[in-house]
């Protein structure tokens, strides 16, 4: 069993993973301020083999100390989102791209790194073309941006995994309805209806748990896969947004969609993205859409709770 520090720990991702690794038997230290969702972690507080550290990741001393003890290093802390960095511009800097840039300065020989970053980096795909990891990055925001550059900071150091994540879905310990499939579905239990904009735009999706999946696999295989970067999604889930309403609208007869024609969509991504590299090296995300959608009908119904996003 290995010991693992994952700096976001808290988050959408982090806690879903930390649990999931706790569950293995590894020794988890999750650094995280713990800023939107305080709860996200309190069912592992009762594991000998797992840690919080309420601290900033920008604080070098600490850093340092935990980067020292732990082999594998999981930088999950970010401003995530487009929204959130056009804000917080400096904030965003600072913790998306220095704050991995001194994680990989401060690691050594012994220390291994998974990084996450997104496929939001590809902007605008070719319409008729997948973006595979030889594609040019063209990322159209400052958070797309921002991941790119320390994605380039973490391809440096040769003991690392770099995964371009599709859109993740899903239920979370720290839930998020921002994403789009759990916003859709969201919006479709909430008002049960959905207005669409740009329907044509292309997207690549995954399940949170396929996330976690994968960076169990990297574990399990990190000789393999080192020294490289995986697009990491769902192959039968390329699809746009008026393809997703429609799955939407198979699980809710009722649900009215409705396309807005003359309004713009801020977030201009558009493409569909090929898995076959990841696919190739023994690691297939396998959790359906349809999947998710049931889980996320289910739980909108059920649970009432306030969800606070990132912005």
């Amino acid at each position: 069993m290995s010991n693992i520090l994952i700096t976001g720990g808290g988050g959408y991702v982090g806690s879903m993973l930390a649990t999931a690794l706790v569950n293995l038997g590894h020794k988890v230290s999750v650094v995280d301020l713990m800023k939107y969702e305080k709860s996200s972690l309190n069912h592992l507080h009762y594991h000998k083999n797992f840690k919080l550290i309420q601290k900033d990741i920008r604080n070098l001393k600490v850093m340092k100390k935990l980067i020292r003890k732990n082999e594998y290093i999981i930088p999950l802390a970010a401003l995530v989102g487009a929204p959130l960095c056009e804000k917080n511009k400096k904030e965003a800097i600072s913790v998306n791209h220095e704050s991995i840039k001194n994680i990989v300065s401060l690691s050594s020989g012994k220390n291994k790194i998974i990084f996450l970053t997104t496929n939001s980096g590809y902007g605008v795909g070719e319409k008729n073309k997948f973006c595979d990891e030889n594609s040019p990055l063209r990322p159209i925001s400052l958070y797309g941006r921002t991941k790119c550059d320390a994605e380039k900071e973490v391809m440096k150091f040769k003991n690392s995994i770099c995964f371009r994540l599709a859109t993740v879905f899903g239920f979370s310990y720290r839930m998020r309805t921002d994403l789009l499939v759990n916003n859709f579905v969201y919006k479709a239990v909430k008002t049960n209806k959905l207005t669409i904009f740009e329907p044509h735009f292309r997207r690549n999706f995954i399940h949170i748990r396929d996330v976690v999946s994968a960076i169990v696999y990297s574990i399990n295989n990190f000789q393999k896969l080192r020294s490289n970067v995986y697009n990491l999604g769902l192959s039968s889930a390329n699809i746009s947004k008026l393809m997703l309403a429609k799955k939407i609208r198979k699980q809710m007869k009722n649900l009215k969609v409705k396309i807005v024609k003359n309004k713009k969509d801020p977030d201009k991504r558009d493409y569909f993205v090929s898995n076959k590299k990841i696919e190739k090296k023994g690691f297939k995300a396998k959790i359906l859409l349809e999947t998710g959608i049931e889980e996320l009908i289910t739980l909108f119904q059920v649970d009432n709770k306030k969800i606070i996003n990132n912005y």
